[in-house]
């Protein structure tokens, strides 16, 4: 059976640690943080679901959510934070691993999210269940948020990516036979697949993610394929400034820190109380 430990603060929002539960699919334990606001008889809310819940504390979520509810900028939320397993190889894309075999789980971990823990949260928690989630993630976990939500359009309609790995290659880029255009999975996925109704997007970088240029352009890396991936999803139709906001943060880093000054844009994008009826 499942551990669950209440903070029991009078917080606006509460937090749950639910423990103990066993995946099949993941064949671990899966760890899940659970923020709430604090409930009303026969009231529903929007839901978060952040990969990387480990980092929930450092990336300031919970203060970051009481502050802009208290502010009347955001609605309620609930927010699900998974603890992650082996990053290298439950985060990643479903369809392929990348040219060092990483990601041999991700396909795994998509079933999880899709078809064990969203269920269990519709059921336990006061989740709307008649609208499409938010899936965000920093790093690795925000490729895994694009591929999950890219892939699974009719639960979510939000993703977030701070500083995503959108390098995520079939070929090693110091090969010769290296192509941005044939070896970028994430960017090839985007260019094959069809549009997704009412998907929007939310992406973030920091000038100093990284030192790497690989075409010698003077961007660095990180932002070049987070800037590629957005060109990719307007060829398919998605308006920036409307469906894909980007933010770029100048000297910021690919750490907690950069990623936690951050948050309120992201939550403020996600949940703004005029963007949500």
């Amino acid at each position: 059976m499942p551990t669950v430990e209440k903070d029991t603060n009078e917080d606006i929002y509460t937090e749950e640690k639910i423990t103990g539960v066993f995946s099949k699919l993941l064949q671990r334990e899966v760890d899940v943080t659970i923020l709430m606001p604090a409930e009303k008889k026969g009231q529903v809310y929007p839901l978060l679901l952040l990969n990387d819940g480990q980092d929930l504390e450092k990336l300031k979520v919970k203060e970051t959510i009481e502050q802009l509810t208290a502010e009347g900028i955001i609605h309620k939320i609930i927010v699900a934070a998974v603890t992650a397993g082996d990053r290298m190889q439950e985060y990643g894309v479903a369809a392929r691993r990348d040219y060092l075999k990483r990601g041999s789980r991700a396909r795994a971990y998509t079933k999880y999210i899709v078809s064990e823990l969203i269920p269990y949260l519709t059921y336990r928690y006061p989740v709307d269940p008649h609208s499409r989630h938010t899936i965000a993630g920093c790093s690795m976990g925000g490729l895994s948020a694009l591929d999950i939500a890219w892939h699974h359009a009719a639960l979510f309609s939000k993703v977030g990516a701070f500083s995503g790995s959108f390098w995520w290659r079939k070929r090693d880029s110091k090969s010769r036979l290296y192509s941005d255009t044939r070896d970028r999975i994430m960017h090839q996925q985007i260019r094959s697949g069809r549009k997704k109704a009412d998907m929007k997007f939310w992406f973030e970088a920091g000038t100093e993610d990284e030192k790497s240029d690989r075409n010698k352009n003077g961007i660095i890396d990180s932002i070049d394929d987070t800037l590629d991936l957005v060109a990719e999803l307007t060829k398919k139709g998605y308006r920036p400034f409307h469906d894909i906001q980007y933010l770029e943060v100048k000297d910021g880093h690919h750490n907690i820190e950069t990623w936690a000054a951050a948050m309120p844009a992201f939550l403020t994008w996600a949940f703004e109380k005029s963007s949500i009826q």
